[in-house]
């Protein structure tokens, strides 16, 4: 793993706290008027104009199946760039809070376990061990399947 792989942006839902690499992060911004699009799953908040770019917005809570929570001062939008396939989207995701950029070690990161999480094992990379807390790492990639991908891809262009 490259010491790039090991950098990873934090962030909560709820107590629980993720990670995700800083190479996929484009940028952060506060949460701002979101327009809803009709006929697409629950998760998918709808789409924001971010500098002429129409980008698709996921509530990660909801994809996650956590229970919804009333946004606050702290909620903020991750825009993302996530790839489908050979082409690359940018994709907001909404977080209760972001909290900082870490670097792990190797060593600090271990498997997933088999059982016992609230969150499908399929979007996590491992488990790592910093200050104290554990972080869900997460492959965003992976967060929705390539037929969530399909289904989204549209939704974002150039304006």
């Amino acid at each position: 793993m490259s010491d790039i792989d090991l950098k990873k942006l934090t962030f909560k839902l709820d107590e629980e706290i993720f990670g995700i690499s800083v190479c996929s992060v484009k940028t952060i911004i506060g949460m701002m008027n979101i327009t809803r699009v009709p006929r697409t799953p629950n998760y998918v908040k709808g789409i924001i104009n971010l500098r002429g770019k129409v980008i698709p917005v996921v509530d990660l809570r909801i994809k996650f199946e956590m229970k919804e929570k009333t946004y606050t001062e702290r909620t903020c939008i991750i825009v993302v760039e996530i790839f489908n396939g050979d082409n690359q989207k940018l994709m907001g995701l909404i977080v209760d809070d972001v909290s900082e950029v870490i670097t792990l070690t190797e060593e600090s990161i271990e498997s997933p376990p088999e059982y016992g999480l609230k969150i499908q094992d399929e979007f996590l990379i491992g488990m790592a061990k910093y200050k104290e807390k554990v972080i869900m790492l997460i492959d965003i990639n992976k967060v929705l399947s390539v037929d969530e991908k399909n289904l989204i891809k549209d939704l974002g262009r150039e304006e």
